[in-house]
């Protein structure tokens, strides 16, 4: 058994060393973990059960639907009414795009409750706002 110090920063040399070769990023993580896992003896049947049980995990089952729901959301046009609500509540204000983007990002924060929503749901509308403004100057 090598000290834990040494491995870990083997695993790092590893992991750099396969970015460096250019192999793709998950196989990089994959190789150097795998040389983790030799180098510090651990069964590698428990990684497999870990690996396997990750993806049941209830919070990353739901991010995807959070997307979807934001997606569903911005092609009903919800997302874009609620911007343009937020926008004459607040837009007025020196700054005014963001506060719409922080005003708009609480009331969907609140229907939909999860911050990825948010990002799925609203980013996109205020990306363009962004672009539309910052393109043609204030208006």
């Amino acid at each position: 058994m090598m000290d834990t110090v040494l491995i870990k920063i083997l695993f790092f040399i590893v992991f750099f060393l396969l970015m460096v070769l250019k192999v793709p990023i998950a196989f990089s993580m994959l190789g150097g973990s795998l040389f983790y896992v030799i180098a510090t003896g651990e069964s590698l049947m428990m990684v497999t059960q870990r690996m396997l049980a990750a993806p049941l995990n209830f919070a990353l089952l739901a991010v995807p639907f959070f997307l979807l729901a934001g997606n569903m959301m911005n092609r009903g046009g919800i997302t874009n009414k609620l911007f343009s609500f937020c926008r004459t509540m607040v837009g007025w204000i020196p700054g005014g795009l963001g506060h719409t983007n922080v005003f708009a990002s609480i009331i969907f924060a609140g229907m939909s409750g999860a911050a990825v929503a948010d990002a799925g749901g609203l980013g996109l509308v205020e990306l363009k706002s962004l672009f539309r403004i910052f393109s043609t100057g204030p208006q």
